[in-house]
């Protein structure tokens, strides 16, 4: 799957492990985590650990012109139910508002439909967070659940979103979100 030249999704290396941690425990990321304490080395070392053979779960480094800016994963990767999970983060704040977070979100639905060959993708986003769940629905996510107080953040309890989207949804929406991708200068992945 080609890359545009202002972006790119490469897989996860273990020189990417120091990076990762930095930007788990950064308050930009850390907000819109289901967690809110500070990720320690050993915590973040089994973590990194159990993401290498884990057939279950994939995951990239976000790149923007050549740095790297975040992170996107596959998680609960379901064969024979034909469906998995995702999230991502921009951890550079300079990066955000600029249609990298669409071209991810393209990039990681042809991953899911078109590489893998499943049926659904689904994820879970805070209430608070209305810019990745509205991105979410403007690449044609329907909202499936509304799980109340399902976390608590910063002492608070806070509703979760569950969105959804089937290979046929995206196959239909796919063409206007190709269209949206260059109208930001960036390549659609195939």
């Amino acid at each position: 799957m080609p890359d545009s030249p202002k972006a790119a999704l490469r897989p996860l290396r273990d020189d990417d492990k120091d990076r990762i941690l930095a930007w788990r425990n950064s308050s930009d990321v850390r907000a819109y985590m289901y967690t809110d304490h500070v990720i320690s080395p050993e915590e973040h070392a089994r973590w990194f650990a159990g993401v290498a053979g884990d057939e279950r779960r994939r995951y990239w480094i976000i790149e923007a012109a050549g740095k790297p800016v975040g992170l996107a994963n596959l998680y609960d990767i379901d064969p024979r139910n034909r469906r998995c999970a995702w999230a991502y983060y921009l951890a550079d704040p300079g990066v955000r508002g600029m249609g990298l977070g669409s071209y991810v979100e393209y990039w990681m639905l042809q991953q899911v439909f078109e590489t893998l060959g499943l049926h659904k993708l689904w994820c879970e986003v805070l209430v608070s967070n209305e810019p990745v769940w509205r991105l979410h629905e403007t690449f044609g996510f329907r909202q499936e659940a509304r799980f109340r107080d399902h976390v608590v953040k910063d002492g608070a309890p806070q509703d979760v979103l569950g969105l959804g989207i089937l290979a046929p949804e995206w196959r239909e929406r796919r063409p206007a979100m190709a269209e949206r991708l260059k109208s930001k200068g960036f390549e659609p992945p195939r």
